[in-house]
């Protein structure tokens, strides 16, 4: 990977609308790097500094909420996914196919 692979990945993160989720996988399909999503969790896990980046919104592909143990707080990824309108039951986003949103590379 080159060295500016979270910074490409935080770039997509950041495109992520108000009131939707996407998936580790769907970033790094958009990055050409579809055998990625691991790292994309990597990146998602080490921008606690970066208040631009809504980590909050990036789930696994089945929209579980993975990695809800990074955020301080026990529920506080859940928390900022219902106040954008998000319900969660069981760490699970309900009908998150309504919710997804599909990454597109703006350059």
């Amino acid at each position: 990977m080159e060295v500016n692979f979270f910074e490409r990945v935080y770039a997509v993160a950041r495109q992520i609308p108000y009131g939707k989720v996407t998936s580790y996988g769907a970033i790094a399909k958009v990055l050409g790097t579809a055998r990625s999503a691991r790292m994309v969790g990597w990146a998602m896990n080490a921008c606690h500094n970066l208040e631009d980046v809504p980590a909050h919104r990036v789930v696994n592909r089945n929209g579980l909420l993975t990695g809800k143990h990074h955020f301080d707080g026990t529920n506080l990824m859940q928390q900022l996914l219902e106040n954008e309108g998000i319900t969660v039951i069981n760490n699970q986003i309900v009908d998150f196919e309504k919710h997804f949103w599909e990454p597109e590379l703006i350059p």
